[in-house]
């Protein structure tokens, strides 16, 4: 069975135009700020919206601390959707890395 990759702050933020993003937290959190461009689908959500992830781009996805987007991408896979990275740390990672969040839907 295929894998799912992995993909940290930085190299992210350096391909941010190439990849498509995904943020798989709740509202309360995505409230606080989101990486720019990120989509929103809460984890739940994930498999009512697989077709969503199907892109020809690589896909991002992230959430807090890198272990429900692991399950999405985990997911996804198995739904035989290809080119799926999760972000190494989630979103801890990258505000620790100092970069920006901005509001959703920015």
């Amino acid at each position: 069975m295929a894998a799912y990759g992995t993909i940290g702050a930085d190299e992210l933020r350096d391909r941010l135009g190439e990849v498509d993003l995904f943020d798989v937290r709740g509202p309360a959190e995505t409230d606080r700020g989101v990486i720019e461009g990120a989509e929103l689908v809460p984890l739940h959500m994930v498999p009512l919206n697989v077709d969503r992830f199907r892109r020809e781009k690589d896909v991002v996805i992230y959430c807090h601390s890198g272990a429900r987007s692991a399950q999405a991408c985990q997911f996804l896979i198995q739904q035989g959707v290809g080119n799926v990275y999760n972000l190494e740390g989630g979103i801890l990672q990258w505000a620790g890395a100092g970069l920006p969040l901005v509001p959703p839907g920015e």
